[in-house]
């Protein structure tokens, strides 16, 4: 199951690299600098939504492990507030 954030981080990193390619044509600096950054902000769009697929997958198919893990965590954060 794709999420979302990797079809859209996929999508404006294309549109990056071709806004990256028109401001280069025309030395348009301020065009080629927003693909650039359009570029980066799709890579980790689409790498968050990697991890959130992998997680989704993870937990789907071990669902006790999931709970004992959330449960550790929480165990942990109250015993370290508690403080």
């Amino acid at each position: 199951m794709a999420d979302e954030n990797q079809f859209e981080g996929t999508a404006r990193d294309f549109g990056g690299r071709i806004q990256d390619a028109v401001g280069g044509l025309t030395g348009d600096i301020e065009t080629q600098a927003r693909g650039k950054w359009n570029q980066a902000a799709g890579k980790a769009q689409k790498t968050f939504g990697d991890a959130a697929d992998e997680i989704r997958e993870n937990v789907t198919s071990s669902p006790l492990a999931a709970l004992a893990i959330v449960g550790g965590i929480f165990f942990a954060l109250g015993f370290l507030a508690r403080r």
